[in-house]
């Protein structure tokens, strides 16, 4: 089976924490279907501002998450949300 080209980082997967596992499923699953899921949360549950669709208005378990639920603005939100990704470790590094 050959590759054509190695996966980009976004696609390779992550760890998710307890926190953010509660909104997202558990993982280890890729960036990009971590943002997926956020996003399906955040419409589902009605999160973004009605005056400003960019502002995020986090409920308790989003809240939990972001450290406040103060409102946030979306693009703030995923330097947040990164801290709750973590690499996996490679096995066979020595």
């Amino acid at each position: 089976m050959s590759k054509e080209k190695k996966p980009s980082a976004f696609m390779k997967p992550v760890h998710v924490s307890e926190t953010l596992a509660e909104i997202v499923g558990a993982g280890p699953m890729a960036r990009t279907e971590v943002t997926k899921k956020l996003w399906e949360y955040i419409k589902k549950h009605k999160l973004q501002a009605t005056d400003n669709k960019r502002n995020i208005v986090p409920d308790q378990k989003l809240g939990r998450v972001l450290g406040s639920q103060q409102p946030i603005d979306m693009f703030k939100m995923t330097s947040k949300i990164s801290k709750h990704l973590k690499e996996p470790e490679l096995a066979h590094h020595r």
